[in-house]
């Protein structure tokens, strides 16, 4: 339920109730109302009071994942510690995604501060997971799928997705295993994905609305929100969530929380959207052919002010005047567009890669008892997890990950870390600072042979990028630098 208002009237519980339903939970921040109803008339009671502005029945709806591609092939402390990390732990030799932006550098100056907080609103987190047990923030970790929230352990990760994406922002710099981008931050786990990986549009109205109450200053968003891959605003159901959405982003954006979100593995334009072939995708068999157009977004990552992540992999399209690789091809499945770009990322490919990087994909934390294709193990001391696990993912949602793990090193480093109730620093800065100290990529001027097979799985259209370096359809503004983040060195645009 979306009121006209951005607040609530005290007779919330007594409309629902002569409609025909009752009330899930109330978010008088932004004017929504989760309810519940077996009534077929549910929608069409509410409507008749003219204080609400839409409803929308979102129980037949979720969107799966976008995650791993298809294989082809708490208060600050007194003092607030900003200190180096090392990236030495026994997995780190793996990790060609955090040398390729230059995290290592960047953590001989600050592997960031515990003051500063990230939320993964993913499928959860794996509380016991060695790598991850001394960053979490249990206390401001929640489950919200069923569009209410429920604090603390109830966020444990029952799919894998979560603990995955949690790992390469803030897996501790601990001697073993692999090192987050951040590693000396806060994370708390925001279950708004099940186990099967859907996300039902009340949990992600929680999600952003817990994240803007509870002084969070980043989250990462590695998922598709809404009932329909686009969702057209033009169609009154789909409106009346994409509303509900919008409105609690930019509840959390205006008390100080940078979301940063990743664009889909469909190859295709976001800018410039001409068929949907899969949605709705719940329940099983649903979807159908449709045409759509501008109207039609994606969110998160299409909200104003959200920082939108296309991937690359490993492989480069040329090296710089040291022989060194630089401007990554774009991975083969990667979302793309003009004004929906801002930062690229390493989110793995397994078609186009180089041979250094085993298999292409991005390794991180994950629970040990989800499967796993690609794994690797490692033994430890810890009685309540003897075996951690690793595994090797792809997609857009290991990309951006890495940049929301960039954005906590940057709070860390240039923010007020004094001043948790008001946000520590502000996401226009803090997208500032990233877009300005990204490294630049061109377009590319020869795509590699069999690239041009990977058309766009929704419109069949092939990739193409438009734009020049530092702005374009591909890359945005370049890919993310961590050590120039850090010391705020900016890239030559």
């Amino acid at each position: 339920m979306l009121y006209k208002q951005q607040a609530l009237p005290g007779d919330v519980a007594a409309t629902v109730t002569r409609a025909g339903g009752s009330v899930v939970y109330q978010y008088p921040e932004i004017g929504v109302v989760i309810a519940k109803s077996e009534n077929a008339s549910f929608r069409d009671n509410l409507l008749k009071d003219n204080r609400i502005e839409n409803a929308a029945s979102t129980a037949r709806f979720a969107t799966r994942l976008p995650d791993t591609q298809m294989d082809v092939e708490g208060g600050p402390p007194e003092e607030l510690p900003n200190a180096p990390a090392t990236d030495t732990d026994s997995l780190s030799p793996l990790q060609w995604d955090m040398r390729q932006i230059h995290t290592p550098e960047a953590h001989a100056i600050t592997g960031g501060s515990p003051a500063v907080l990230v939320g993964d609103i993913d499928t959860g987190i794996d509380f016991n997971h060695p790598d991850l047990k001394q960053n979490i923030d249990v206390a401001d970790s929640v489950n919200c799928v069923s569009g209410a929230p429920t604090p603390g352990l109830a966020a444990q990760d029952d799919n894998g997705h979560g603990t995955h994406t949690a790992g390469t922002i803030a897996a501790a710099a601990n001697g073993f295993g692999i090192v987050g981008v951040a590693p000396n931050v806060k994370i708390a786990g925001i279950k708004a994905g099940n186990a099967d990986g859907f996300f039902f549009p009340e949990a992600v109205v929680c999600a952003f609305v817990w994240a803007g109450t509870h002084h969070f200053d980043v989250t990462n968003n590695s998922y598709f929100a809404d009932p329909f891959l686009f969702n057209c605003r033009n169609d009154p159901v789909q409106r009346a969530i994409w509303k509900a959405e919008q409105r609690a982003i930019q509840f959390a954006q205006q008390k100080g929380v940078t979301v940063v979100a990743a664009e889909g593995n469909e190859s295709e334009d976001l800018a410039h959207p001409s068929a949907d072939l899969t949605s709705p995708d719940f329940p099983p068999g649903a979807a159908e052919r449709r045409a759509v157009n501008n109207e039609c977004v994606v969110i998160p990552v299409e909200i104003p002010r959200v920082i939108g992540v296309s991937s690359v992999g490993s492989f480069p399209q040329s090296v710089d005047e040291n022989g060194q690789p630089i401007d990554y091809l774009k991975s083969f499945y990667s979302n793309y567009g003009v004004g929906v770009t801002q930062l690229t990322a390493p989110g793995g490919d397994s078609v186009f890669r180089t041979p250094q990087t085993v298999n292409g994909r991005v390794l991180s934390t994950y629970p040990p008892d989800k499967p796993c294709t690609r794994s690797v193990k490692e033994s430890t001391s810890d009685p309540e997890e003897p075996t951690a696990v690793y595994c090797y993912l792809q997609g857009t949602s290991m990309a951006s990950p890495h940049v929301a793990g960039v954005a906590a090193l940057i709070v860390s480093r240039f923010g007020n870390l004094n001043n948790p109730q008001n946000g520590k620093m502000s996401p226009e800065r803090v997208k500032a600072y990233l877009d300005q100290t990204a490294d630049p990529q061109p377009c590319p001027s020869q795509l590699p042979p069999g690239y041009a097979a990977f058309v766009g799985t929704q419109s069949g259209t092939p990739q193409t990028c438009q734009g020049g370096p530092g702005d374009n359809s591909w890359y945005g503004n370049g890919q993310v630098n961590a050590f120039n983040a850090v010391t705020h060195t900016s890239s030559n645009k």
